[in-house]
């Protein structure tokens, strides 16, 4: 999966790479030439005294010197930014991807998962890139020049070279076989802390009214823990590199002076030619440790990439249509046939048989206990879910044969867990509608009953004037109410002016009172709009054109709130437990 992952994506750059590997073979070139000279500057010119030639040939490997440095540069230069593009092009690609996704998958993965598979494994891919660019194009290089190099120096020595290379291979292989299970649950211990803060973070109000602090701090000193252990056990394989590599790297030099020096006493090899040996051997080592130290990056970077992979090929159980049509109208009109929906996984259905017409200028109302599949019916409408069995149809055509766009067109939904971005409460009211005018949003503040506390946010006073629509909003609407964010989140949906409207129990966090206002509002803002109303509470039902009444995912019962007081016994019980029988009529 690493392979396939770099193949696809430096596909853009492969012209950065053909230039980096120029300049680093260039740069091992030179590196690999040094030493020759240097042996002939002692050879040929401090043994016989030659002056002029250890300056003409001193010159020539200071010219070396510099080719070598400039292309180095450029090289790194090259491949930082190669590296660096291909890591945002993942970034892109894997937020490409969830951004795909729908509900089933995000509740398959989770977020912490994904949102470490987006930032921590991307950067272990990218740094793996980095070593690669700078080094690992160099090392094969550096070893094949240095035997060739050093055999043409003295052929008696090369099985130095035969022993002590293959001895570091195997020595560095041994390690990273251990190394790449310890990878794999390294990865997963990110995915549980990543897990437990998230938790934690958003839960951080409930956690301080129940004194759970205790308890939340002891769970995450459990994964703290488990990933310190095993960062530990990581660690305690990278110390042992050092003093092994340094030992074999010293014993090495100490092999080579000590045979070389008895060649040179034989008169069987120059003192340039072994202090030229010496360093092509510390060269091939040194590139062999190198290549061992960039190696440990592969295992950690293999795991990244596979589950990064797994986001990349994961299909969409909802995906668009491979040709959509374009309806006629665009009235609002919906209707279920016979619908049946599964969660994966689930042994029975959470809908089954649903069938219902909802018309433009009437509010049809889904009332229940909880569990019923209330909220799971609203969400097919707009795609969230794909059914499992029958339709729903927009105007007349599925669904699924709609493109998102124009399915975003006609439907408007305020979510069971209202949701607000950091930004200000304009950027948030025209999240459905970019061109909608300030006078638009102001109407939909009016509506929704959010215009006195929009207006007057923050004191007024001249120190701190109110700022309405350019007023700060944190992320998810923390710094507001429950039943301010509710109501911004309705007008929201009333500011994108659509033909449907989907409340999924929207009006809980609300009190009776301002309840009754926003419903009356609503009612002229959405009088030729198709209104379907998802709620626990009877009293926001009542007015309602039709009324489905759904248990164990079937409806139950169906009509207006006399018809079902008159004939539904499930309607009853729900009224009965919330309202006493003179306040129901």
């Amino acid at each position: 999966m690493l392979f396939t992952v770099l193949r696809h994506f430096s596909k853009p750059y492969r012209r950065h790479i053909v230039i980096v590997v120029l300049l680093q073979l260039i740069s091992m070139l030179a590196i690999l030439y040094l030493p020759s000279l240097n042996a002939r500057i002692i050879d040929d010119g401090v043994a016989t005294g030659d002056t002029d030639f250890i300056w003409r040939t001193g010159g020539l490997m200071l010219l070396v010197a510099l080719a070598q440095i400039i292309s180095a540069i450029v090289a790194v230069y090259f491949g930082a930014k190669t590296a660096m593009a291909i890591g945002r092009d993942l970034r892109a690609a894997v937020y490409a991807s969830v951004d795909r996704f729908g509900t089933q998958e995000i509740s398959e993965y989770g977020a912490p998962t994904l949102i470490t598979r987006g930032t921590n494994d991307v950067q272990q891919v990218q740094m793996l890139v980095v070593m690669v660019m700078n080094f690992m194009v160099t090392l094969p290089l550096m070893v094949i020049g240095g035997i060739i190099m050093s055999l043409q120096e003295d052929v008696g020595l090369s099985w130095l070279v035969v022993v002590a290379a293959p001895l570091v291979v195997g020595i560095m292989s041994v390690l990273v076989r251990k190394l790449i299970p310890q990878f794999t649950v390294m990865q997963d211990k990110v995915d549980a802390v990543n897990g437990v803060l998230r938790e934690q973070i958003m839960g951080i109000r409930v956690i301080r009214a129940f004194v759970r602090e205790p308890f939340e701090t002891q769970r995450f000193d459990v994964a703290n823990r488990e990933i310190t252990d095993i960062s530990v056990k990581i660690g305690r394989i990278f110390v042992l590199m050092g003093p092994i590599l340094t030992i074999l790297l010293h014993g090495a030099e100490v092999a080579v002076l000590w045979f070389g020096g008895h060649r040179v006493d034989a008169g069987h090899m120059e003192v340039g030619s072994l202090t030229a040996f010496l360093q092509y051997l510390m060269q091939i080592l040194l590139a062999v440790m190198m290549g061992s130290f960039a190696a440990m990056m592969f295992p950690r970077a293999m795991i990244c990439a596979r589950r990064i992979g797994q986001v990349l090929e994961t299909v969409p159980a909802v995906h668009p249509a491979d040709r959509t049509v374009i309806p006629d109208r665009c009235h609002g009109v919906v209707e279920f046939r016979d619908v049946e929906f599964h969660y994966p996984g689930a042994d029975d259905p959470v809908l089954s048989g649903i069938s219902f017409r909802a018309e433009p200028g009437t509010t049809t109302a889904i009332i229940g206990s909880t569990g019923s599949g209330k909220t799971t019916a609203v969400h097919l409408i707009p795609r969230l879910h794909d059914v499992t069995r029958g339709e729903v149809l927009l105007d007349g055509v599925n669904v699924r044969d709609l493109a998102a766009a124009d399915i975003t067109q006609r439907v408007a939904i305020v979510p069971q867990k209202p949701y607000l971005f950091s930004g200000t409460v304009g950027s948030n009211l025209r999240f459905g509608n970019p061109e909608a005018t300030d006078e638009e949003l102001w109407d939909a503040l009016r509506i929704s009953q959010a215009e006195d506390f929009v207006r007057h946010r923050n004191t007024g006073s001249e120190e701190n004037p109110a700022r309405g629509l350019e007023s700060e909003i944190a992320q998810g609407g923390t710094n507001v109410s429950g039943g301010q964010r509710q109501r911004l989140c309705i007008a929201r949906a009333v500011a994108s002016r659509p033909v449907i409207y989907l409340f999924d129990d929207s009006f809980s966090a609300l009190d009776v009172s301002t309840d009754a206002r926003l419903r009356s509002a609503l009612a002229p803002a959405t009088r030729d709009a198709t209104v379907i109303v998802v709620a626990q509470r009877v009293s926001t039902v009542t007015g309602a054109d039709q009324i489905l009444v759904l248990d164990a995912g079937r409806i139950v019962a169906r009509g207006t709130h006399d018809e079902l007081l008159a004939s539904s016994e499930t309607y009853q019980e729900i009224v009965e437990s919330q309202l006493s029988a003179e306040e129901a009529s």
